[in-house]
């Protein structure tokens, strides 16, 4: 059974924001209180954060659908829906996310970065939010936006200081146990080592991570053996130790011919050039293999690399090395720049920028101008067409923004069709310039025309007193001695 995943495709759901509500508050003596439809609340995102806990994406490899929860609709009495519970998602240090085209969305490195990989809808205006001086009784509230859908890779990339590379069996996995505490699977095949190891060592006021690669082959970096899965993960390492066997028992290889084919393999991967490079000849406890150590040490120094004979078995030449790492590790950390604070960029938009764009499309023979923006996209899902109201304050919203004005520039006549979105998901409609909605002809948008109208027992109140008041006259003018 699998243990340990370090690449899985991600299918992230954010939740959908909850719809306003059209609400008229009604109590005795108060038929029409006015509107007191509430907001819907807010979709729940989808948030990966790093957690140093999680070591692998086994849980994603085994459940890869996620979707945080949807905000709940407003209701009448000014209640506003309950926004959705947030998702997150724990993932390893090391965490890159990209998109299905490659691309790198986020690199999630140390303890609590976090990234939202799906942003929650909005959640839609209540009828008495809408409400205002020249629209009283809005009959409509606005729907909630639906949440992002997001298809994301995620790949993990070890965090370690120091990467220990070399073939299968060259005696990896054994030099990481006796350097620190870890314990890792240790055979005498190849492709013992299918998971990367790490473990933490102490060179005196150092404290560093080394990670034990699974073993490299001519090809890996084309996709031989397990190389190509597990070369991203020498990619954070500040220093490599090449890890050369002395007494293989296979008569075509050497140390050098070794070497020589992990550091074609380390440039045919990429962007490893300028990491510092330690050799190291391990088993020399064997008679054989301390011969051939003597032998290659030179060419190796000579090509410019510190060499230690080491044992990982009799626990040779162990103290030096660790040290050695120790100090590399130290300057690589003291040479990187200091992590400033985080700056926030503000940058407006420009004065004559509108926010959308309209463009004319030929479709079938017909002219089709397609309107694209972030506000009329996000009205027109906000919109519900069921209600000619709604579709009345949409059209006033549009026409505000100058989305009318703009089509009459790009040409569009009566009758000529227009789609607000893109193609795959778009809103398209026949054109009438400042055409009227049928709730307008009763008079202005929004407007509840009863709010006119003299009610009952105001009207009965408005009578008494005007009789009260012919009362009094009669009373004045009366003259006793007439």
């Amino acid at each position: 059974m699998t243990t340990f995943v370090d690449r899985v495709e991600l299918h992230v759901a954010a939740g959908n924001g909850g719809h306003g509500c059209a609400s008229v508050h009604r109590e005795k003596f108060k038929p029409l209180g006015g509107p007191d439809g509430g907001n819907g609340g807010r979709g729940g995102d989808v948030i990966l954060t790093v957690d140093q806990s999680v070591t692998t994406l086994l849980e994603y490899h085994h459940s890869p659908h996620r979707k945080a929860t949807n905000g709940k609709p407003g209701e009448g009495g000014n209640r506003s829906g309950k926004d959705g519970q947030d998702l997150v998602l724990a993932v390893p240090d090391g965490t890159v996310v990209l998109d299905k085209a490659g691309n790198v969305l986020a690199d999630l490195v140390g303890h609590g970065t976090s990234y939202i990989a799906a942003q929650g809808g909005r959640g839609g205006l209540g009828n008495a939010a809408l409400a205002s001086a020249r629209r009283k009784a809005p009959g409509f509230a606005l729907l909630g936006e639906p949440g992002d859908l997001h298809d994301i890779v995620l790949e993990l990339k070890t965090v370690a200081d120091v990467a220990l590379v070399g073939y299968p069996s060259a005696g990896k996995s054994s030099l990481i146990s006796v350097l620190s505490a870890a314990k890792p699977k240790i055979a005498d095949y190849p492709f013992t080592t299918l998971v990367p190891n790490l473990g933490v060592v102490t060179a005196g006021s150092t404290v560093y991570t080394i990670a034990d690669v699974p073993g490299l082959i001519p090809g890996a970096s084309q996709g031989r053996g397990l190389g190509l899965e597990f070369l991203r993960h020498v990619e954070r390492c500040s220093v490599l130790v090449h890890v050369l066997d002395t007494a293989t028992l296979e008569s075509d290889r050497d140390p050098v011919s070794d070497l020589d084919v992990i550091e074609a393999e380390l440039r045919e991967y990429g962007g490893l050039d300028n990491r510092p490079r330690i050799v190291v000849l391990n088993k020399v406890d064997v008679p054989d293999g301390k011969d051939l150590a003597e032998m290659v040490r030179p060419d190796l120094e000579a090509r410019g690399y510190r060499v230690f004979e080491v044992s990982a078995v009799a626990h040779i030449g162990l103290r030096e090395l660790s040290f050695a790492l120790g100090d590399l590790v130290a300057g690589a950390r003291a040479a990187k720049p200091k992590e400033e604070a985080t700056r926030i960029v503000i940058r407006p938009k420009a004065v004559d920028d509108t926010g959308f764009t309209v463009t004319r499309e030929e479709v079938g023979g017909e002219p089709l101008f397609r309107v694209r923006g972030e506000k009329p996209e996000r009205w027109v899902r906000q919109t519900d067409f069921n209600n000619d109201e709604a579709v009345g304050y949409l059209a006033d919203r549009l026409n505000r923004l100058g989305v009318e004005e703009e089509l009459m520039k790009a040409g569009a006549r009566s009758g000529d069709g227009v789609a607000i979105g893109p193609e795959e998901n778009a809103v398209v409609f026949d054109w009438e310039p400042t055409v009227m909605a049928g709730a307008e002809m009763l008079g202005r948008r929004g407007e509840d025309h009863r709010f006119d109208e003299a009610r009952p027992a105001a009207q009965r109140r408005r009578d008494k007193q005007a009789e009260r008041d012919e009362a009094l006259r009669e009373y004045d003018d009366f003259d006793p001695f007439e």
